[in-house]
């Protein structure tokens, strides 16, 4: 309509037009403000401003649209009834208000799963925690649920982690302190049992014979005791750490030429003092084996504990490494009577001789850890050759019947050892 008046149309045309417009349409000639709905102060207005203007009539809404043409300014007055203004509207309302409940049940939902998440991991990591201090540190979680407890139960694996490793730490620390009074122990009781006799029912023996044979006969008994404490000790010790090792072993790497010269530094002193002639062989080069340092350790003293205890003193003894087709053998020879049956001495687990038994179980646990075994045999020196074979952390294992490197370079020394 506007447009028909801003071309100039005649009253026909825009007569022509409203009809075909439809509703309730009023045209307001330039200079003209009645005959609408609108009042006639709002025409003039919308005419002199040029824009459209909305008002509240009685019944409705007058929309009031200007048209200029040349100087002169038109104004297109179209009524909308309140009933047209309302119509759909609560349809619309209630099309909101449907949307706005699905918008909340699906929040209510979302947070719900949430909050979920985060109570079973919490739940989770207060039971855990609640095993741990009733000392079950085998216990680990899974974590879950927002960022903050997912962190706090990697915490707490962590944390499991060095609880458990504190305490193989603290039972190898005892078992090591333990297996190493075996040296002082062993070394008085060779010179206990090279004192005179203790015996005094003789009767010619004089009072001060008769208490020095009792202070003899004290001495020894003392040192029983004490074996027998430090067997206990030992046994204690090594079997928690054991059952432990074999359920989760601890992985490590040490270099075996390392840990053999600092043990033989430490057995050095007992061997010079029973006049012991020993060689290391082979303890040169850094040679690195999957094996924890302390393990390796125990396992090596364990073996060299029996070269002192069950060989007379003056006896000699070899310990040698070698490497071959990835794999590392530790050997230990000694010049002793040996061992008559082998095969029973691994198999049997524990000693009829009065000792703990778990001088060939530390070796072989030790070996095992690392891919490897313990084999006994008749060593060229005369005596027992223990040999730990052991994976080469810096090779790849390939399957062998026996490392025979070490049986041909035992016979090709065919000499005896040299301090």
């Amino acid at each position: 309509m506007a447009g028909a008046i801003a071309s100039g149309a005649p009253a026909k045309g825009v007569t022509a037009t409203v009809v075909a417009a439809g509703g309730q349409t009023t045209v307001h000639p330039p200079g003209q403000a009645a005959g609408g709905q609108a009042p006639a102060e709002d025409v003039r207005r919308a005419a002199s401003s040029g824009g459209t203007i909305t008002v509240d009539v009685d019944g409705g809404v007058a929309r009031l649209q200007p048209v200029t043409v040349g100087s002169r300014t038109a104004v297109v007055e179209v009524f909308v009834p309140d009933a047209e203004l309302r119509e759909g509207t609560a349809r619309d309302w209630w099309l909101l208000f449907g949307i706005a409940l699905v918008l909340v049940a699906g929040a209510v939902i979302v947070v719900d799963r949430l909050a979920r998440g985060a109570v079973n991991s919490a739940r989770n990591l207060v039971h855990a925690a609640l095993a741990v201090g009733g000392g079950d540190l085998g216990v680990r979680i899974t974590p879950s649920g927002p960022r903050e407890l997912a962190e706090a139960g990697y915490a707490f694996n962590r944390m499991a982690d060095r609880l458990v490793t504190s305490r193989t730490n603290e039972r190898e620390l005892v078992a090591d302190l333990s297996h190493r009074l075996r040296t002082p122990l062993t070394a008085l009781r060779l010179d206990a049992e090279a004192l005179d006799p203790d015996d005094t029912q003789i009767i010619d023996l004089t009072a001060d014979e008769v208490d020095r044979r009792r202070g003899i006969r004290r001495i020894r008994q003392a040192i029983v005791t004490l074996e027998g404490e430090v067997n206990q000790l030992i046994n204690t010790t090594r079997q928690a750490v054991a059952a432990q090792v074999a359920s989760a072993p601890e992985p490590g790497v040490c270099d075996v030429s390392e840990v053999v010269r600092e043990r033989m530094t430490f057995w050095s002193a007992l061997a010079d003092d029973q006049n012991r002639t020993y060689r290391v062989v082979g303890a040169q080069m850094r040679i690195p084996v999957p094996v924890a340092r302390a393990e390796l350790a125990a396992a090596l003293d364990a073996i060299l504990g029996n070269v002192f205890r069950y060989t007379p003193q003056g006896t000699a003894f070899e310990v040698g490494i070698s490497r071959r087709d990835g794999w590392v053998a530790v050997r230990v020879d000694d010049a002793g009577p040996g061992i008559p049956d082998p095969e029973r001495a691994m198999q049997r687990g524990q000693s009829n001789q009065g000792s703990t038994g778990l001088g060939l179980d530390i070796a072989r646990r030790a070996a095992q850890a690392a891919g490897g075994s313990v084999d006994l045999d008749r060593a060229a020196m005369g005596g027992a050759s223990v040999v730990m074979l052991l994976a080469d952390a810096e090779a790849t294992p390939k399957q062998v019947n026996r490392f025979g490197l070490v049986g041909r370079l035992a016979r090709e020394r065919g000499g005896k050892p040299s301090r």
